[in-house]
């Protein structure tokens, strides 16, 4: 009889459930948007499960434990796999999990970007397991080779591949990638230091579907642009520092086939403003010219030419040069279509420069102004009567603008999502005029001094979709300024309050109700105990980066919490902290994500015991911070296992300061 009762009480729920099909549920799940309420969905029930599986297209991953299980229920349908965030991820972890979901892989683009564990057996098992794979991500793979980039070749339906800082790839590489994989579209081999430019003719004779480029910092030559300038499909091309590149290399781009749509030779010590007056005149359908920091001063022929792109230029980058009123005024004139300015660094920007430059280029969304101390309100007056589309805005080190010249933006520009006021002279009446700006998303007030909690206040008023808010050495900012920002700004993933000397434990209990918190900066809080800390790790379970270095006050009580409720943290610093070796133990022991530690000055923990808990580490440590008095003192072994483990060991030498 009680089994009957049973079975008539949940008959109703199962019977809503059987009505209820698997395209209907996925229709269902397609309106939830919240990540945590989509998974409080897929535990309802196993259909609920089976809708959830179904219906993802990627994938994150953040623990290798996880692997196998996530990639056995997701493989029929998984488009894009995350594994840059999945420490400890190696070979025979990769192929294992590859194996799990053998058969029915639709994977599309794969992220390995910081995976340095992953070899070439792995990458073989990546591409025989997935056979329509377009897109891998190998960015910061420092041990990656030729040999890496021969088995990533067996993929030959890759169209998107980076490279970035895979120190070891060579010429044989390369070749081996374009041979194998003739139908790329986008590469990036930034800073691949061994690939020259007989890498890059193979490369261009035989990817000739090549549409994004990147080759920036590579010790190439003209040779090299000679063979890129045969590629006819080419939109974007990056060559960031390459400074062996000169006018005369510019000039084949200068090709007639009028496909480039994006350049970047900034930093490219040798052009100058005739090689690039010859790619505006190759390309009239130039959408974004990034020429930072080429050559001291714009050329009037150079401004004479933007004319020729007036219909299609929207990105203009022009840090570190000496910019006029009247250099502005052509480009207002020049290029009425510009999206986003860059003229961060240059000197001669005045209040006049950036009227005539905001009346003709009514579009602009983004705006970088940093550095340009000459600027006062009347710049800002006319961005925020002229660029209502405005989104981003960077004044950091503008030392003339008052709060004032704020109003102007927060009554002006009401889509705003960015702004940087680093080292700026304002008030919290500026606050005032900017929590207008409902959409504000970044807010960096860095070394604002006389920001306090009332302005805070005024931005957690109406600002809820802030994300990111930097407050370095805001020293007037208290725990009330805490709690109206945990209150109103509950969206928030970074914050930085490194040196704000007032802040106390009361503060981190008010930002432990912050569940999307990623990123906290506490250095140099000396009223922070373990019990904020404590406060912290059990509020906000997705922390991935902390930094406690010179908080005083947090001791082994503080590590254990952390070790205990943060099993997601990758980056932590705590150096000059007062933790012993029972702490750094159980800390290194525990949180097997870790990938970036600093433990400089641990002067409690011995060196025996610091040797045996970086012994004792589980995971796959990349970054390790020590300092250089004790590079005498651990063991070679030690320090050639981490090498092994291809572990950078940064060794700071700096002196023992005890902080007031």
């Amino acid at each position: 009889m009680k089994r009957a009762h049973q079975q008539h009480r949940h008959q109703p729920f199962d019977s809503i459930l059987a009505a209820l099909s698997v395209d209907l549920l996925i229709q269902i799940l397609e309106r939830v948007d919240d990540p945590r309420d989509r998974k409080a969905w897929r535990l309802v029930c196993r259909d609920f499960l089976r809708a959830e599986a179904l219906h993802r297209r990627a994938l994150r991953v953040l623990r290798l434990e996880a692997l196998p299980g996530l990639l056995r229920r997701y493989a029929a349908c998984l488009d894009l796999l995350d594994l840059s965030a999945c420490p400890g991820l190696g070979d025979h972890a990769l192929a294992t999990a590859l194996f799990a979901g053998a058969g029915s892989w639709l994977l599309k683009s794969v992220s390995l970007s910081r995976a340095s564990g992953v070899g070439w057996r792995g990458l073989a098992a990546l591409a025989a397991a997935c056979p329509r794979l377009e897109s891998v991500d190998l960015s910061h793979c420092v041990g990656v080779g030729d040999r890496e980039a021969a088995a990533l070749a067996a993929a030959e339906g890759l169209r998107m591949l980076r490279l970035d800082k895979c120190l070891r790839v060579t010429d044989v590489g390369l070749a081996k990638l374009a041979v194998g994989c003739p139908a790329l579209e986008n590469l990036s081999i930034k800073w691949c230091l061994e690939i020259s430019d007989i890498g890059i003719e193979l490369l261009a004779k035989k990817c000739r579907d090549l549409r994004v480029l990147d080759i920036s910092y590579l010790k190439i030559t003209n040779s090299s642009v000679k063979s890129i300038s045969s590629l006819g499909k080419l939109e974007v091309l990056s060559m960031v520092g390459c400074s062996n590149i000169d006018d005369e290399g510019l000039q084949f781009l200068d090709n007639g086939s009028n496909s480039l749509r994006s350049i970047d030779v900034s930093r490219c010590d040798n052009v100058t403003a005739s090689g690039l007056t010859s790619v505006i005149e190759g390309h009239i359908c130039l959408q974004k010219l990034n020429v930072g920091d080429c050559f001291p001063e714009l050329a009037p022929l150079f401004l004479s030419k933007l004319n020729g792109l007036k219909d299609s230029l929207t990105v203009l980058i022009l840090d570190g040069f000496q910019v006029s009123a009247s250099s502005l005024k052509i480009i207002g004139v020049n290029c009425k279509n510009l999206s986003e300015i860059g003229l961060s660094k240059c000197k001669w920007v005045t209040d006049e420069g950036i009227s005539e430059l905001a009346a003709g280029c009514v579009n602009l969304m983004s705006i970088d102004l940093t550095c340009c101390r000459m600027l006062t309100d009347k710049a800002l007056m006319a961005i925020g009567e002229q660029n209502k589309k405005l989104v981003c805005l960077r004044l950091e080190s503008c030392s003339l603008i008052t709060d004032k010249g704020l109003e102007h933006i927060g009554t002006g520009c009401p889509n705003l999502e960015e702004i940087d006021l680093t080292d700026c002279p304002i008030t919290d009446t500026a606050m005032k005029y900017l929590s207008r700006c409902w959409e504000l998303m970044i807010l960096k007030l860095g070394l604002c001094d006389k920001i306090s909690s009332e302005g805070l206040v005024h931005i957690a008023s109406n600002c809820q979709n802030l994300r990111e808010l930097d407050l370095y050495r805001c020293i007037e900012v208290t725990d009330d300024g805490l709690a109206a920002i945990a209150t109103g700004c509950s969206k928030l993933q970074k914050l930085n309050l490194c040196y704000c000397i007032q802040i106390t434990d009361r503060g981190m209990k008010h930002l432990s109700c912050l569940e999307d918190l990623r990123d906290l900066e506490l250095r140099g809080l000396h009223h922070v105990t373990s019990l904020g800390v404590t406060s912290i790790a059990i509020g906000c379970r997705r922390l991935t980066e902390l930094d406690l270095k010179r908080c005083n006050l947090v001791d082994n009580v503080g590590l254990c919490a952390l070790a205990q409720y943060t099993g997601n943290l990758r980056q932590i610093n705590i150096s000059y902290c007062p933790v012993s070796s029972m702490g750094l133990c159980k800390l290194l022991g525990t949180l097997k994500c870790l990938q970036d530690v600093k433990l400089v000055h641990l002067t409690h923990v011995p060196v025996e015991h610091l040797e045996l808990a970086l012994r004792a580490y589980g995971g796959q440590l990349k970054k390790l911070k020590l300092f250089i008095g004790l590079r005498d003192l651990l063991s070679p072994w030690l320090i050639q296992m981490l090498h092994a483990r291809r572990c950078r060991i940064r060794w700071v030498d700096k002196p023992l300061v005890f902080s007031p």
